[in-house]
């Protein structure tokens, strides 16, 4: 199982759409996907029609048992989404606890990388949406991943966000046996203003070997099939968006080709 966490220290930048339309394309192609809700805003738990208000169970779960996953708890957790071939990890308000924990004190900066460890056999990726703030629950999704999604809006107080993010990923490299690579996704593109393609020309200036070089645009469809709980390319496989999430999927799975490869 290859896993993938989608993270920055902003939001509002397009994070829950895009581990979303990856994990619907991934499924697409015959991919089994289990995608994980680390935000305790419960966005991606919330799209898929499950309230983080009131469920009962989640990943706050894994988290209870000092830094040891029982076994078959993470498999228990499961809930299923609008694609038979993605099974959602959920959030709950109860993760905000967590937030609160120092990442070194706590012990349970691994928790999360136990738990896809019991479900390696049954999915093929994991898909991590990541909260906001640095703090156990992104540490989890960092050192349990392969591969780093950084959504970045095309508009000047997100690049700021990617710098914080980018400053954490250092911190978070320190303590890895490889550096975690990262590519950027300059999100929500209207090259109708001049702060986007200004926003667009910096990043690409500031971090020419980890943004990808195409974006994802503005596209009312994108929240339109989250209305409608769908992934996005269930809703509308030819959007503007979809076409973006299809081609930066490709140049993910052709990273991680070469990774492999090397």
């Amino acid at each position: 199982m290859r896993v993938w966490a989608v993270a920055n220290q902003k939001g509002g930048v397009g994070k829950t759409t895009s581990s979303i339309a990856l994990a619907g394309l991934l499924a697409e192609a015959g991919k089994r996907v289990v995608v994980v809700d680390l935000d305790p805003h419960g966005s991606m738990t919330s799209y898929f029609g499950h309230n983080p208000d009131t469920l009962e169970h989640s990943a706050y779960d894994l988290f209870l048992h000092k830094g040891v996953v029982p076994d078959g708890l993470p498999g228990q957790l499961l809930l299923p989404t609008s694609d038979e071939r993605i099974s959602l990890l959920p959030s709950s308000t109860a993760l905000a606890v967590l937030e609160r924990q120092s990442p070194g004190q706590s012990g349970l900066g691994l928790v999360i990388a136990k738990s896809l460890a019991q479900l390696w056999q049954d999915f093929d990726y994991a898909i991590i949406d990541s909260p906001p703030l640095l703090g156990v629950l992104m540490v989890n999704a960092l050192a349990a991943s392969q591969q780093l999604v950084i959504p970045v809006q095309t508009e000047f107080l997100a690049v700021k966000g990617l710098e914080r993010m980018v400053s954490t990923l250092a911190m978070i490299n320190r303590s890895r046996k490889q550096a975690l690579p990262y590519t950027i996704v300059p999100t929500l593109f209207d090259r109708r203003t001049q702060a986007s393609m200004s926003t667009l020309r910096v990043l690409r200036d500031n971090y020419p070997e980890n943004i990808w070089k195409a974006y994802v645009p503005v596209d009312t469809r994108l929240r339109d099939a989250s209305r409608a709980g769908l992934t996005p390319s269930q809703f509308d496989n030819k959007s503007r968006g979809v076409v973006a999430y299809r081609a930066l999927l490709k140049d993910l799975l052709s990273q991680q080709l070469v990774a492999q490869v090397a």
